[in-house]
């Protein structure tokens, strides 16, 4: 404070000095922590702060707030504290504090020390923001915001709740996080309502502009800002179902009922079964276990939130044939039809909770449409069914989620508290995920024909399934219903009633094991319910199907006519021996089979479909795996590979991997070329989304288990050979698709050459260099290629540099990092430099070069300062020709982040001098060129257009920033004519002016108004040395001087400078970290008025300071005033 004082003496004079020194001192008022200690009470890492309010009425009382910081300077008798303020003494009571430790930063520097406390910036923040929450919330009461006020009460009670929770300090590390997140979601709302500052944050933190980069600041600024304003859609979506009763005035028996998802566009069910018993009354059968009667149907895509995605509710009584026979008619009880409910999944996408919804229930006219119940519904065909009873319904909860399951597990506490089933979609989800162990055969008991058996009329048949092993044994608990439901032993079909052609519809899960599945067979009996009294079940037939042939394929999936063998009640049916010789599907027998079928029309269909990591159902896969029983069918394997699905390779990827490479050892001249082809085929299928996340499975492949140390020749010789033949127009596609397996190609390369090295303790190093030199010479001739609009050539340079940069950290594990920075320098510099060709190439072009500075290989220092100037050289065009400014932006940003995060390095003056040199100019002159321009339209574009401004800014208040004296004098030097600084001048004061508009930042963006303020106004105290040396006397520039002041003026102007207008701690935060920066703006005004000797400015430049002639800055601005006067009058 000290050194401001004698600059003002110095300045203004003794008089002036004493009129405004009141007013100096408001603007600088020091915080109570920068006060010297005496020696004998050491308090250098603590800090005292005020815990009651004091007023200082006692003499030499110092009055004092609530929150304030004291250091103390001595300890007096009677427990009072001695503190000297600058000018002020005074005392205290020394209960009236509270100790805690801290650190001083910039101590030593009076004006910018700054008390930090040593606790957790969260807590910091909160204990602050209410402190100024609590004085706007007395005045919401005050203007009548009732709803704002109760609102904020209740968010004030809730962060001091959690505050106590961080204070405590018992929290897990995950439940500290949580906490983190509460606290720092409902500190931003409050801030947002109460129209305060939005606050940079870095994991959950406040972050000290000082401390990072201006680019990292803008985007912490702006991810909050579009954070606030456009969630981001969740891309997966779950529906919960809870059960809650089925109103009717007939039950009487138990029921059964079932959930399902059906598309009725496609026709077919998505999901597998949510199955739950109720009893007589229509309520949950066993309501002590929630998991029972309520699901949760996961890994819903938003495709499938669609008006034709329909819940479906099918509902089995359990009792006698007919609902209305006598009690006593009948003793067996049978699975019949009750009823049928459906609703479209589109009544839920509003958002809220059906809690209370009840669904109308229908029954089918006919008995024998029951399997299409649910799609006459649909379909509104009313003619085929009506309501069960005039009140029936089914009470149920239904609430569609959205998000990850993990989150939606915390979000939805109460839903999970007490457990709930999980229904799956039928088959793989969308995205496979790698470690996924599934077994799971889904069986559809479709339909049968059957004969009368000598009856009047039509059988009344029941299907029992079973599970057998290959011993005759029946598996237990194989069976499963659906979710809420535990596996059963057998599965019993509902009855339809006279019915020799039923059709049931009904979907059963079979988790079997694969060490059970081998020998197993399904074995469905056929019994006919009679309805007499006794109420018998005849047994008068069966079906069986093996579940695995003897070549190892699985029973393929799709639809099977099975025969139906005869047989007696009293037949011996657990000697599966006897009959697994026979047929068992029409048109298709066993290999061991020497029985012939015998005509019959009663049949028995089933749909299968198998769901299963471990198994499958293609034989080509099956060749290929055991490819050296049969060497004669290497060739065709390799070739059907591309035809095989996906899933099917996925599943075996580590075994397929190594079959490839094992025929690779085996005879490399006669398959490499195959094996390539196949590898890269596999490689690019992990490219699609719903594989992708097997690519860490073939990294730990590559990593743990790949073993082709002589691997890597073939590999480099057939890339090559690919890459030598781009200008061949027949073999581009396929090009095109190694090209895009690059990234992998390279790694298996690598890690062979690194397993070749380790074996033979690095034999024909210098052959393996010179390979990889001529394969990236052959790189750099097809990069260098120039295409006239869009080719097929520049096709194949896109595909390629877009996975090029992935490719340097694996040469990185076998070079030297200059060896590699220089091969990548060399890379990118043989692209051609015209701007003209295809726009396409041209992005990715600049994607890939952003690529680079993204990666691992531009972070270290020695390799920086290869890449940088080709990195600059395209950036450079690009900007000139004022193109793809959103990614240019991007990797200035990316660029200027890295040189703050390095900037204790020396290599960092170097670097800043080369990009002072090489976009300084051309980087003013595009943010004037886009601020220019009229802003789009569209919303989404019009945010877009924001955000290049914004990053570009950024970028240049990031340059301006890391520029020291050196890099300002070497800049002011490099002009050779007058005409050229002063070109740059007018340039540089009109972006200045630009950069303080109200609308650059939005109106809460504070943090970053100030950074930038403070860079313009350190930039503007270095150019005006050289206004002064080049443009005074003979040389006097009206333009140029007249554009200073003016900026200078509107600077001092800025509404975010008017300290005045901040709440209490705003204000002391801004004055310990950058001051009053008007006074400096002000003395810099009148430092340049009285260097100006020409007279004829006077005039003009009186009515440009004239707007700064206010109560704040009169001290500077009279003395410029007087003198303009006094030269007037000379002049007159």
């Amino acid at each position: 404070m000290s050194n401001y004082l004698t600059v003002v003496r110095l300045l203004l004079g003794y008089k002036v000095f004493l009129c405004i020194l009141p007013w100096w001192i408001g603007c600088f008022p020091l915080p109570l922590q920068n006060l010297t200690l005496k020696e004998g009470y050491n308090t250098e890492n603590q800090k005292h702060y005020l815990i009651a309010g004091f007023r200082g009425t006692v003499p030499h009382g110092l009055s004092l707030e609530i929150g304030d910081t004291v250091q103390i300077l001595e300890k007096c008798d009677g427990d009072l504290f001695y503190l000297n303020f600058f000018i002020f003494q005074g005392i205290f009571p020394s209960n009236y504090i509270h100790l805690k430790n801290a650190c001083v930063k910039n101590k030593g520097y009076v004006q910018f020390e700054m008390v930090i406390p040593t606790e957790d910036s969260v807590i910091t923040e909160m204990t602050t923001t209410l402190r100024d929450w609590g004085t706007m919330w007395k005045q919401l009461y005050v203007r009548n915001e009732g709803d704002l006020f109760h609102r904020l009460w209740h968010i004030m009670n809730e962060i001091l709740d959690l505050r106590r929770q961080v204070l405590v300090g018992h929290l897990t590390h995950d439940r500290m996080k949580d906490v983190k997140r509460h606290i720092t979601a409902r500190l931003d709302w409050g801030n947002e309502q109460l129209g305060l500052d939005l606050v940079p944050r870095k994991e959950y933190a406040m972050v000290d502009p000082e401390e990072i980069s201006i680019t990292e600041l803008y985007r912490l600024m702006e991810h909050r800002h579009r954070k606030k304003d456009t969630p981001v859609p969740a891309s997966s979506h779950h529906l919960f179902v809870q059960m809650k009763s089925l109103m009717c005035s007939n039950l009487g028996e138990e029921l059964e009922v079932i959930f399902s998802l059906f598309d009725s566009k496609e026709n077919r069910p998505i999901s597998e079964r949510f199955f739950l018993r109720l009893n007589r009354n229509g309520l949950p059968k066993c309501p002590e276990k929630p998991e029972r009667h309520c699901s949760l149907f996961v890994d819903l895509g938003s495709s499938e939130l669609r008006k034709d995605i329909y819940i479906t509710v099918h509902i089995i009584r359990i009792g006698r044939m007919g609902a209305g026979e006598k009690k006593n008619a009948c003793n067996v009880q049978y699975r019949r039809p009750f009823g049928c409910a459906v609703l479209s999944i589109a009544d839920l996408l509003a958002g809220d909770s059906k809690d209370d919804l009840v669904l109308k229930v229908y029954m089918c006219n006919t008995e024998s449409d029951w399997y299409q119940i649910h799609e006459n519904i649909i379909k509104k065909l009313n003619a085929r069914y009506n309501l069960t009873g005039s009140n029936a319904g089914l009470a149920v909860s239904l609430q569609l989620l959205h998000g990850d399951i993990e989150q939606i597990r915390r979000e939805y506490t109460s839903r999970f508290t007490h457990g709930v089933s999980i229904t799956r979609k039928l088959g793989f989800s969308n995205i496979i995920m790698p470690g996924e162990m599934r077994n799971d055969l889904y069986i559809t008991v479709e339909r049968g024909e059957f004969e009368k058996g000598g009856k009047s009329v039509a059988r009344n048949v029941e299907v029992t399934m079973h599970v057998v092993d290959s011993s005759g044994q029946i598996l237990k608990d194989f069976i499963s219903f659906g979710s809420g439901e535990p596996p059963a032993s057998e599965y019993h079909s509902f009855v339809l009633y006279h019915n020799n052609g039923p059709r049931w519809a009904e979907l059963l899960k079979l988790p079997i094991p694969v060490d059970k599945f081998r020998g197993a067979h399904i074995r469905c009996e056929f019994r006919h319910c009679s309805t007499k009294e006794k109420g018998e079940k005849k047994l008068f037939g069966f079906s069986f199907v093996p579940l695995m042939q003897e070549n190892g394929r699985t029973l393929p999936d799709g639809t099977h006519e099975l025969i139906v063998h005869k047989c007696e009640e009293n037949a011996n049916l657990q000697d599966s021996g006897r009959y697994l010789k026979l047929p068992f599907s029409k048109g298709i027998s066993l290999g061991n089979n020497s029985q012939a079928v015998k005509t019959t029309k009663e049949s028995f269909w089933i749909t299968s479909f198998l769901c299963s990591t471990k198994l499958t159902q293609n034989g080509d896969m099956l060749d290929l795996l055991k490819w050296r029983t049969h060497p004669d069918k290497i060739a065709g394997c390799l070739s059907k590979l591309k035809e095989i699905d996906g899933s099917e390779i996925v599943k075996f990827l580590q075994d397929t991997l190594d079959t490839l490479f094992g025929i690779l050892d085996e005879n490399s001249q006669k398959y490499g070329s195959k094996v390539f082809d196949c590898l890269v085929h596999i490689i690019n299928l992990l490219q699609d989304s719903k594989f992708h996340h097997f690519k860490p499975v073939m990294d730990t492949y590559i990593e743990s288990h790949f073993a082709g140390a002589l691997a890597y020749r073939d590999l480099i010789k057939v890339l090559k050979w690919h890459i030598d033949r781009v200008t061949e127009v027949d073999l581009h596609d396929h090009i095109q698709e190694v090209l895009k397996a690059q990234e992998y190609i390279f790694k298996y390369i690598v890690q062979s050459r690194r397993l070749f090295s380790i074996a033979t303790g690095g034999q024909n190093e210098e052959e393996f260099r010179c390979c990889i030199q001529e394969l990236l010479m052959s790189v750099r001739f097809f990069l260098s290629q120039e295409s006239k609009g869009t080719s097929a050539l520049s096709q194949l340079q896109a595909v390629f540099l877009s996975s090029f940069p992935s490719v340097y950290s694996e040469l990185l594990k076998l070079f030297d990092v200059r060896e590699v920075a220089n091969l990548v320098h060399d890379a990118l510099g043989s692209l051609p430099t015209v701007m003209h060709g295809d726009e396409s190439l041209q992005a990715v072009k600049l994607q890939s070069i952003g690529k680079t500075v993204e990666s691992h290989l531009y972070t270290n220092p020695d390799s920086r300062c290869i890449l940088l100037p080709v990195v600059l050289h395209h950036l450079h065009m690009h900007l000139q020709e004022q193109k793809d400014l959103i990614m240019c932006a991007r990797i200035l940003s990316n660029i200027f982040c890295l040189i703050k995060k390095n900037s204790s390095e020396k290599s960092v003056l170097e670097e800043i001098d080369v990009i002072v040199n090489s976009l300084l100019d051309i980087l003013l002159r595009t943010i004037l060129e886009i601020t220019s321009r009229p802003q789009p339209s569209g919303s989404a574009m019009r945010l877009q257009f924001q955000d290049v401004t914004g990053e570009f800014v950024s970028c240049l208040l990031s340059l301006l920033r890391q520029m020291t004296d050196r890099h300002y004098q070497q800049l002011l030097d490099s002009f050779n004519t007058k005409e050229d600084l002063r070109d740059f001048l007018l340039q540089i004061f009109t972006v200045f002016r630009i950069l303080i508009r109200p609308e650059m930042f939005p109106k809460d963006w504070t943090v970053m108004r100030l950074v930038a303020n403070n860079v313009i106004i350190t930039t503007v105290l270095y150019l005006s040395d050289a206004l002064r040396k080049n443009f005074l006397n003979e040389n006097f520039d009206y333009k140029i001087w007249d554009s200073y002041f003016f900026l200078a003026v509107i600077f001092i102007n800025q509404l975010c400078l008017q300290l005045e207008m901040f709440t209490p701690s705003k204000k002391k935060k801004v004055l310990e970290k950058y001051g009053d920066m008007r006074v400096t703006m002000g003395c810099e005004i009148f430092s340049m008025w009285q260097n100006l000797g020409n007279i004829h400015f006077i005039r003009g430049v009186i009515s440009v300071l004239s707007i700064c002639f206010t109560a704040r800055y009169v001290a500077a601005t009279i003395w410029c005033f007087n003198s303009a006067c006094t030269r007037e009058t000379c002049w007159k």
